[in-house]
């Protein structure tokens, strides 16, 4: 048994590890070779999701019916975001990750068929890239208090507003924008509504630059008088806020998954620096302080990816609350901030390096405690369902 292996799971079957497999290929052949220019870029080529359509590796809940896989389980999604952050290639992958964990979820649950006869199979194959667009400027966490509206007039929406830190904000095709359609009202006057690429008064703003994640493509949106179909609303009129809580669970769990991957991800690359790199005539890892640094790391990962796993079984169970999404949520986030931080301090001035993957680890790891919802907004969820 390989002692610094992690603890054995249970959750994957054959099929799962095959999945694996083949998707552990794909990070070899079409991402990996490519991280360092896309970094440059600011963004990843729109032929990326091409290929992972191609490729069997988006919609894999999408019925067959509209060229996906046609299977419902989470543990595929889970094996994506685990590889991605093997492979140290967290921005470039990030954008495959919203398309199948955050934003397809949306057009499964809410999409009338005529919607899913016109989106799904574009998105299963990557033609159409998706987005979710509900960060204004000045509202932060407060979705509630959002400006952009939509004004019902005959067939359409007319849409005007503004939003800001959209992922995939410069590739998407079609983007759920969380927009006000009774601006009198706070939850309840919200609506979802599918803003799609080349109508006529939606622009994208500049493609941002951000501390970290940088072949992440994340953009300001503006709409001026966008005359929105009404075939375009996603769900019910006013029940959009809604509509977002039913979905933020998945959210927050794939952004957990990712936290606890990347922190494996950043252990073994210290595990392997400090096996090698030698200060005082003995490896820097033997070292007492090492050694518990390294341990107490090995024992968290493992414990925060039992909880995960659990977390993944509920999912597919239909048993996930928001609560238990929400502890994973932070808890995997903060975890993985605090890893990489100590892996950093092990690599010494090396860990400062950028030709070292724990450097661009220690820039992107950065923003996971604050999207998807802040560490502090997941405690408040958390605290209130206990009844204080």
């Amino acid at each position: 048994m390989d002692q610094n292996a992690p603890m054995r799971r249970t959750i994957f079957n054959e099929e799962h590890d095959m999945f694996r497999d083949s998707f552990r290929q794909f990070v070899a052949r079409e991402i990996s070779p490519n991280v360092e220019a896309w970094e440059r870029d600011g963004i990843v080529p729109r032929e990326l999701f091409a290929a992972a359509g191609a490729a069997g590796f988006l919609g894999t809940d999408v019925p067959e019916s509209h060229g996906g896989g046609g299977v419902e389980d989470f543990r595929y999604n889970l094996i994506i975001g685990e590889e991605v952050q093997a492979a140290g290639a967290g921005g470039a992958g990030l954008g495959i990750t919203l398309h199948n964990d955050v934003c397809l979820p949306y057009f499964l649950s809410l999409c009338t068929p005529e919607q899913k006869d016109r989106w799904l199979p574009g998105i299963a194959s990557g033609e159409l890239i998706t987005a979710v667009a509900m960060t204004e400027p000045a509202i932060g966490s407060d979705l509630a208090s959002m400006t952009t509206t939509a004004v019902r007039d005959g067939d359409s929406y007319v849409v005007n507003g503004s939003k800001t830190f959209i992922t995939n904000g410069i590739n998407a095709d079609l983007i759920i924008t969380a927009v006000k359609t009774d601006p009198t009202q706070r939850h309840k006057g919200m609506s979802l509504l599918v803003i799609e690429r080349g109508m006529d008064g939606f622009e994208r703003g500049r493609n941002l630059e951000k501390v970290g994640l940088h072949s992440q493509d994340t953009a300001e949106l503006f709409f001026t008088d966008v005359a929105v179909p009404a075939t375009n609303l996603l769900g019910t009129e006013g029940q959009g806020f809604m509509h977002l809580v039913h979905n933020l669970p998945q959210e927050r769990l794939s952004i957990a998954a990712a936290g606890v991957a990347g922190a494996e991800a950043a252990l073994g690359w210290t595990l392997d620096y400090v096996k090698e790199r030698t200060a005082f005539g003995q490896p820097v890892g033997s070292f007492q302080n090492s050694r518990f640094r390294l341990a107490e790391m090995r024992t968290e990962i493992d414990l925060a990816r039992v909880y995960v796993d659990r977390c993944v079984e509920a999912l597919n169970a239909g048993e996930l609350t928001a609560e238990e999404a929400a502890q994973a949520k932070w808890w995997c986030t903060e975890l993985h901030k605090r890893v990489v931080d100590t892996c950093v301090q092990l690599h010494g001035g090396y860990g400062y390096m950028l030709e070292y993957p724990i450097a661009r680890a220690y820039a992107d790891v950065r923003i996971t405690t604050i999207y998807g919802g802040t560490t502090e907004i997941m405690k408040e969820i958390i605290g209130r369902s206990m009844g204080v």
